[in-house]
């Protein structure tokens, strides 16, 4: 009987220490961020945000009949203080695989290629450098069902950056598949590095000259470029990263550059069918999401459409980490603020 109540007072004591070890590790600061009330606007949940490390923040909220509605907190560029801009413009990272998937879909319509081809047939000097390119098909790239291995998941790809003067494909190369193709999803920005270079090969232009003819000129996006070559450095957002004493603003890594407004008007006009024609939406919603995300060292945003209040919320932030906590601010952030709109409609 003494055994047993000594045996039970060290079970006890090993299940209390293990309770206090595993509380060391909870990221507080995201339970913080989910569990305090939610506030009554949007600017007051901005606020909120910032205060969780965000360098700046700028949220744009497009709700079907109002203007639409811009709200920042922080800075454009901390070093000079310059508060958080409502135009400014952004690096959208994997917001652009929207335009990529927006574009293929327009060209398979007008016969200009064909989802079920493969990469090969594309990119003969390809085979036997990327495994099973005789098989994947444009449709498994754009669906990340390729198997085709991530450039960005290669050591070198982060050792060398930014990359320049290197073609960023050769760490996706000679190397075995992740699985064979359209057995399994797997996330891949080679796919969309091969299907941008798809899109130049056909069109005889750079992909930001197809997505100026097909997307922006006909919604009237004057704010959307190729990479910040095109733009005044001063009219782009900063990007931090914690714990590293540098902006990353500065790297020119091909990466689309955007306003709020204009991925907003966008991203309206995909989810509303006036930026596709009926086969093409069709096509589109078969292949694509019609929601992003983009992640970047110093930028990170979130682009959504919610059917249900009709409306749309980009979200920009401009600091980064190696943890990956700030990504989940932003979404828990993304989340409350979709929370207060609906509150204010009685949802």
């Amino acid at each position: 009987m003494k055994k047993s109540n000594k045996g039970k007072q060290i079970f006890r004591v090993v299940l209390l220490v293990s309770t206090f070890i595993s509380l060391w590790f909870v990221p507080w600061i995201l339970v913080k961020a989910w569990i305090l009330p939610l506030p009554s606007t949007v600017q007051e949940q901005v606020d909120q945000t910032q205060s969780y490390g965000f360098d700046g923040v700028l949220v744009y909220v497009d709700e079907a009949g109002k203007p639409p509605a811009f709200y920042g907190a922080g800075y454009h560029n901390k070093e000079q203080k310059i508060p958080v801009k409502p135009n400014a413009l952004f690096k959208i990272a994997s917001i652009s695989k929207l335009y990529v998937a927006v574009a293929i879909t327009k060209l398979d319509t007008e016969k200009r290629i064909s989802l079920d081809k493969t990469l090969s047939e594309y990119f003969p000097e390809l085979t036997g450098r990327i495994e099973n390119s005789d098989k994947i098909t444009l449709r498994m790239m754009v669906q990340h069902r390729s198997g085709i291995p991530n450039f960005t998941d290669s050591a070198d790809f982060w050792k060398n950056q930014p990359n320049k003067d290197i073609d960023v494909l050769k760490y996706a190369l000679d190397l075995p598949a992740v699985f064979e193709p359209n057995k399994d999803y797997g996330y891949s920005n080679t796919n969309y590095l091969l299907l941008s270079r798809i899109i130049e090969q056909v069109t005889g232009g750079s992909r930001q000259d197809y997505f100026k003819k097909e997307i922006l000129l006909p919604l009237g996006l004057k704010n959307t470029f190729g990479s910040i070559s095109e733009v005044n450095l001063d009219d782009v957002m900063s990007g931090y990263y914690v714990g590293i004493d540098k902006d990353f603003k500065n790297e020119n890594n091909g990466m689309m550059i955007a306003t709020a407004e204009d991925v907003g008007i966008f991203l309206r006009a995909l989810n509303d069918g006036s930026l596709l024609n009926e086969k093409e939406m069709e096509i589109y919603t078969s292949l694509y999401e019609f929601n992003h995300g983009g992640l970047a060292p110093g930028y990170q945003c979130l682009a959504e459409y919610h059917k249900d209040i009709d409306a749309v919320v980009i979200q920009f932030m401009n600091t980064t980490d190696f943890e990956g906590y700030q990504w989940n601010l932003l979404e828990i952030t993304h989340t409350r603020v979709v929370k207060i709109l609906r509150k204010a409609k009685g949802l």
